[in-house]
C-alpha cells in the first residue's frame, strides 16, 4: 500500500472509531443531564465528517476502506458502558475523551512526520486538519475538568 492510501486509511479508521465511540457515549448519556453532551455532539459530527471525507478519497483511489474490527467496536462499547456506569460526571467523561483525542493526535503526528514529503498535498492537509480538530477539542474539553 502506498503512503497516500496508508494515511487515508489511518484517518478513516481513527475517525470511524471516534464516530462510533462518540455515538455510543451519546446513547449512554441520553437519559442523563450532562452539560458535556453538546460538545460531544460536535465531536461526533467532526469525526463523521472526517470518516466520510477519507472514505470518499479512498474510493477515488479505488481502495476499499479497512475499518475497525468487530472486536474493537465491541470492546469500545463495553468500555463506554462501564465508564458511564462507574462515573458519568462531565469531568470523568471529559478526561476519557481527552485521552482518546490525545492518542489520536500522537498517532496522526507520527504519520504526518513520516509521510509529509511523500504524499499528496490534499491528503496531508486532511491529516493536519484532522489533527487540528482533535487538538481544538482537547482544549475545549479541559473546561469540564
Amino acid at each position: 500500500m502506498d503512503e497516500n492510501l496508508e494515511m487515508l486509511n489511518h484517518i478513516y479508521k481513527s475517525a470511524q472509531m471516534g464516530h462510533s465511540s462518540s455515538e455510543d457515549l451519546l446513547r449512554a448519556l441520553r437519559e442523563k443531564d450532562n452539560k458535556i453532551k453538546t460538545v460531544l455532539e460536535e465531536i461526533n459530527k467532526e469525526y463523521e465528517k472526517y470518516e466520510k471525507e477519507s472514505h470518499k478519497l479512498l474510493k477515488k483511489y479505488k481502495m476499499e476502506p479497512r475499518g475497525n474490527t468487530l472486536m474493537a467496536d465491541m470492546m469500545s462499547k463495553l468500555g463506554i458502558k462501564k465508564e458511564v456506569k462507574n462515573d458519568n460526571s462531565d469531568a470523568s467523561i471529559a478526561s476519557t475523551l481527552i485521552e482518546g483525542l490525545t492518542m489520536g493526535t500522537i498517532e496522526i503526528d507520527k504519520k504526518i512526520n513520516s509521510y509529509e514529503k511523500q504524499i499528496d498535498k490534499k491528503i496531508i492537509n486532511l491529516a493536519k486538519n484532522y489533527k487540528k480538530f482533535q487538538n481544538d477539542y482537547i482544549d475545549k474539553l479541559k473546561e469540564f475538568l
